[in-house]
């Protein structure tokens, strides 16, 4: 793996979905027993687990139509970034790079997927090449912004374009968050963008299980 840039910009608050919000800017990452068991979950979890939103109207990096029912039987980690984020993005998709590969074989049955939120900029190609830097199992998932605009507004996420500088650079403001979906499909967990790689693998153990 090549050399990530370094962490200079502020990290970004993240709004959890269906209509749980907290303040941006607000890192949190709250401890809360699974249900029935011993596992002490490193991410705010649900009480009563929903089917996760569809990707409908966006596609996977080779160009067929993205959708989370074509990776049913997986653990799906969904992540909004874009490639062109200077230090929050490849950071977090560096330590679940890491925490897949701590799970082993069984990181074969965790599927990774960023939907990018610069839609103007991350072709599909450049989607893919990107997320695979980090593991070549990962996928990318773009479409056009009204799309975008209307999956990650079922998620909870906000992401908007801030004013470029004089060279035309711009980065996008957006929400951080990991959104773990387990085998059945049901949104399960939502982790913050600065989980370390430990706990992380963790709670997909668990999920895997």
């Amino acid at each position: 793996m090549g050399s990530l840039p370094p962490l200079t910009r502020r990290a970004l608050g993240f709004a959890l979905p269906f209509g749980l919000a907290v303040a941006a800017g607000v890192l949190v990452v709250l401890f809360v027993f699974g249900r029935g068991g011993s596992h002490t979950w490193s991410g705010t979890t649900f009480p009563d687990p929903q089917p996760a939103a569809g990707l409908d109207g966006l596609l996977l990096d080779d160009g067929t139509p993205a959708d989370l029912a074509a990776f049913e039987g997986k653990v799906v980690v969904v992540y909004f970034g874009y490639a062109n984020c200077p230090d929050v993005c490849p950071l977090t998709l560096s330590r679940t790079a890491d925490a897949v590969e701590g799970l082993g074989d069984r990181g074969d049955d965790v599927q990774v997927a960023m939907v990018s939120v610069d839609p103007a900029r991350d072709t599909l190609d450049l989607l893919g090449e990107y997320v695979r830097f980090f593991d070549e199992r990962f996928v990318g998932v773009g479409g056009s912004e009204a799309d975008l605009l209307e999956v990650a507004g079922q998620y909870g996420v906000f992401f908007q374009a801030l004013p470029a500088d004089d060279d035309g650079f711009y980065e996008v403001d957006h929400t951080a968050t990991l959104l773990g979906i387990d085998r059945d499909g049901n949104l399960r967990v939502v982790w913050s963008p600065d989980i370390g790689a430990d706990p992380l693998r963790d709670d997909l153990a668990e999920l895997l299980s």
